[in-house]
């Protein structure tokens, strides 16, 4: 009987190993090498499916949606490009290959985009926010907060009065730094999470004033144009702003969400 036991659970697990191996057979693991190779290659189509196939299964990260943007900007999708390219940004602002590659990919469009004036602070927030990244920022908010502690310390318990002074002064400093990083690093996770920026995939694109097709046409927009969603809460159509501040309705299957 003992005999039998044991053949039936060196069998079982046989079994159980031969399932697992062709389950692992049957499921094709690409790596980001063999991507890249693809992509030097030229065997752009391939690098695409395998960018598109570790994205979803292994995660996003800004380099692959860099790579899988130089991908479809080889085979002349710009728009794909640059939605690909405005997902890197999000994740990462601070990478000068996304800020120039995203800049090419726009240059290729058929809109050109003049944005309103904005208020010297909004511009100035703006670029100090693209300096890091999510991480980044939230690093620096909890170092500076540490030294904040640290050199308030010195003022607290120090007797001599140079030192007291340069420390109340320098964590001042630091404690504004820990603020506006943290301010910084929920604005980034924010922007992330809630994405109201989309990008137009169709050739080109009528803005109605209503969200009807018997709406008045407003104005044309084309592929690759980037636009901020006001209103999704119907089914069909969805309400956009330009960054020249002009809005209308748009039907939602001509764009993707960043």
């Amino acid at each position: 009987m003992k005999r039998i036991f044991s053949l039936l659970s060196v069998l079982s697990v046989m079994l159980c190993a031969n399932a697992q191996f062709v389950q692992q057979d049957s499921v094709q693991v690409y790596s980001v090498a063999q991507a890249d190779s693809a992509y030097i290659q030229g065997d752009w189509l391939t690098a695409i499916g395998m960018y598109e196939d570790i994205i979803e299964n292994q995660g996003v990260n800004p380099t692959l949606y860099m790579n899988l943007g130089n991908a479809w900007l080889k085979m002349d999708e710009v728009a794909k490009a640059i939605l690909y390219y405005e997902r890197a940004y999000l994740l990462d602002p601070s990478d000068d290959d996304i800020k120039f590659n995203l800049e090419l990919a726009r240059t290729k469009t058929v809109d050109k985009v003049n944005p309103v004036n904005e208020l010297f602070i909004v511009v100035w927030f703006k670029k100090a926010l693209a300096v890091l990244d999510v991480d980044g920022w939230g690093m620096v908010a909890v170092a500076a907060f540490i030294l904040t502690l640290v050199l308030l310390g010195f003022f607290l318990f120090s007797k001599k009065m140079g030192i007291r002074k340069i420390s109340f002064c320098f964590s001042a400093i630091f404690f504004v730094l820990s603020i506006l990083s943290y301010i910084f690093a929920t604005t980034q996770m924010g922007n992330i999470r809630n994405r109201d920026t989309a990008i137009i995939m169709s050739p080109s694109v009528t803005v109605k004033s209503t969200p009807s097709s018997g709406g008045t046409d407003l104005f044309i927009i084309h592929e690759g144009r980037k636009v901020q969603i006001l209103d999704a809460s119907m089914k069909e159509w969805v309400e956009i702003r330009l960054e020249d501040g002009n809005t209308g309705w748009v039907p939602v299957n001509v764009m993707e969400i960043i």
